[in-house]
């Protein structure tokens, strides 16, 4: 190309992945993108486009090129970034809580380190709980989640129905939209603590792994091996009480789930489920120290999520309203131009920032898997504790600013020029478990191949045309019917 001649066009930022020998994804700083020919590819670089042709009209809709002056395109792009980053308008909006350590399960992956439930000790005591929910009422955002998590909180219902009257309590002069979740394996839930609940903003998250074979062997309890028997019942006792659309449930991917997705996919059909949220085992507790009785290979994940996901797909096709939530989370960053609140995936990182834990003693930590990992002995990401510090304190330290500055994917290593990085997230905690650093090194980093995978297994599939699987893709981001 002769550069003395002028070009007819400018670029503006974009990044670019070869999906194949002859397509290329291309994608702006707000995630949108266009696939197109290694052909085309060439004449966008080289500057040869036609100004009048559909894929410059294309590329020139989404702000990668423009024939027109730069600055406007500029400003159109940043209104678009905005609202890509919109979920730090917020900040701390979810806040989980630690009634107590204690449990009466033995998952096999249990990642907390659970403690017995007949220990005297690692329950939160009122003067900690009401310190906690002070702390969370400074947060200057206008949504508060209080989600309690384990152990297994309904050992320690005092104290959580004390947070839950307290809060309310609070928020009478607060005034935001305050919510609650308890995370619970329900084989404790009754009448009577549902009863409590009913007229409470309250839903329930439990877990079911899949079939009852399958669930007992990664989650049996500790006074009966047949716990799927007792989740099942109690699943149907919450929503009598609640309503089906405030009983959810999420599943944990073991080594003894592999080959069986589609099987566990019709359990939480029939168990009249609406969605699944196909997770893979995170590095901590004793997931990580059990790791080679429970745990896989990455690459043997993502096949077994390709072959759900599809089996999803022709689900809704045949007219089963069915969503897999992760597929979701990323479809609605690929064909949107909102953010989601998903903590694990943003950038910067949402740890501390958009999520955060208390412990049952008040120490704070930045997301619950850095809590896992302090239950291994590992304090590295502490924020402090509710009794010796104050919010500020907490929330606005060198430590997590330092923390914060580190884990924006736009200049992390390996994904400052991913194509694929409006849709992704920084997860230092993760990073560090895995790695043994807060950056990470992307070629190993399990997540960054996990996450790489899905989203090019979700491109192919956009990019068939497929009217069927353009339906149902765009109803799981609308949350409506396809039908």
């Amino acid at each position: 190309m002769n550069n003395s001649i002028a070009k007819p066009y400018n670029l503006l930022p974009f990044r670019f992945e070869r999906l194949n020998r002859d397509s290329v994804f291309i994608s702006n700083e707000c995630g949108e993108y266009i696939i197109t020919s290694d052909e085309n590819f060439k004449k966008l670089i080289n500057y040869e486009l036609g100004l009048r042709s559909d894929i410059f009209f294309n590329l020139k809709e989404k702000q990668i090129v423009t024939d027109t002056e730069i600055v406007p395109m500029i400003d159109m792009l940043a209104t678009k970034y905005r609202t890509k980053k919109a979920f730090l308008n917020d900040f701390t909006s979810l806040h989980m809580v630690v009634p107590t350590l204690r449990c009466n399960s033995n998952c096999v992956y249990c990642q907390v380190s659970r403690k017995e439930e007949s220990s005297k000790s690692f329950t939160m005591n009122r003067r900690t709980a009401k310190r906690i929910v002070d702390i969370i009422f400074e947060s200057p955002s206008n949504s508060i989640k209080i989600e309690f998590q384990g152990g297994e909180p309904l050992l320690a219902f005092d104290i959580v129905k004390y947070i839950i009257e307290y809060a309310e309590w609070i928020n009478l002069f607060k005034k935001k939209h305050l919510e609650f979740v308890i995370c619970s394996n329900l084989t404790l839930m009754d009448q009577k603590k549902l009863g409590f609940l009913k007229n409470k903003n309250i839903c329930i998250s439990t877990s079911l792994d899949g079939f009852r074979a399958l669930h007992n062997r990664n989650r049996p309890l500790q006074a009966t091996p047949d716990s799927y028997g007792i989740v099942t019942e109690k699943i149907n006792l919450c929503r009598s009480y609640l309503g089906k659309d405030r009983v959810g449930a999420l599943m944990t991917t073991s080594r003894f789930s592999l080959g069986g997705m589609t099987q566990i996919v019709d359990e939480y059909v029939k168990q009249g489920f609406n969605a699944i949220f196909l997770r893979s085992l995170n590095p901590f507790g004793f997931a990580k120290q059990e790791r080679h009785n429970i745990g896989y290979d990455i690459e043997e994940f993502i096949a077994n999520y390709r072959e759900a996901l599809d089996y999803i797909i022709e689900l809704n096709i045949q007219g089963v309203l069915f969503v897999e939530c992760f597929a979701a989370l990323l479809l609605t960053r690929i064909l949107t131009p909102f953010s989601t609140g998903f903590v694990d995936m943003q950038s910067p990182a949402g740890v501390g920032i958009s999520g955060v834990i208390y412990n049952y003693d008040g120490n704070v930590f930045v997301s619950d898997e850095a809590r896992m990992l302090a239950s291994m002995g590992d304090n590295k990401f502490l924020m402090g504790n509710v009794n010796k510090h104050s919010y500020q304190e907490l929330f606005n330290s060198d430590f997590l600013h330092n923390l914060i500055s580190s884990a924006c994917l736009e200049c992390l290593p390996g994904c400052s020029y991913c194509a694929f990085q409006p849709y992704c997230g920084a997860d230092p905690v993760r990073n560090y478990s895995e790695q043994g650093n807060i950056i990470g090194h992307r070629p190993l980093s399990e997540v960054c191949k996990k996450n790489k995978a899905i989203i090019k297994h979700l491109l192919e599939l956009i990019k068939r045309n497929d009217e069927k699987i353009d339906r149902v893709f765009w109803s799981w981001v609308t949350k409506r019917s396809i039908l």
